[in-house]
């Protein structure tokens, strides 16, 4: 796994594939590749899987994991430094091991429908982030506006 990040890093460092790209579009890529380097290995996996999970190992294999969700991030141009930080590398790293898993049973050709389901969940996670980030506005104007009503509704009321 650690040769895989650094493999990944220098795909990142040379930054020829992502440079034109949306940050949706670099996060699927890179998973993507980052996944690609399983593919050899494909049939012994799932005892990786179970060796990475083995308690002993879960410090490491966690460890291991984050460094590679950070780097994607970083990659992606995430420059968060307050919650949005931690919500966004655990929800990559949910969609990291979902297709992990889903990759694991793909029978199709060169995993196309590993890349479909990975690229729909990433679609999913960025259309969420919109969706809260709209609802966070509507709530500001609504709060503004029911403020500047409850402030003229005072105002009225005290002013008699």
């Amino acid at each position: 796994m650690d040769d895989c990040l650094q493999r990944l890093i220098d795909r990142i460092d040379l930054g020829e594939d992502l440079k034109n790209l949306i940050p949706s579009q670099q996060i699927s890529v890179l998973v993507r590749v980052r996944l690609e380097m399983q593919a050899p290995y494909i049939s012994k996996w799932p005892q990786a899987l179970s060796i990475q999970a083995h308690p002993l190992n879960v410090p490491t294999s966690f460890k291991q994991r984050a460094m590679l969700i950070d780097e994607i991030w970083h990659a992606a141009g995430d420059d968060a430094s307050d919650i949005n930080w931690y919500v966004t590398r655990t929800v990559l790293g949910g969609i990291y091991s979902t297709t992990e898993i889903y990759m694991l049973t793909d029978r199709s050709p060169d995993f196309r429908d590993t890349w479909a389901f990975l690229d729909d969940r990433v679609k999913d996670a960025f259309d969420m982030k919109k969706t809260i980030k709209e609802a966070t506005y509507l709530a500001e104007a609504v709060g503004v506006g029911m403020g500047n009503s409850l402030q003229g509704f005072v105002n009225k009321v005290f002013q008699r």
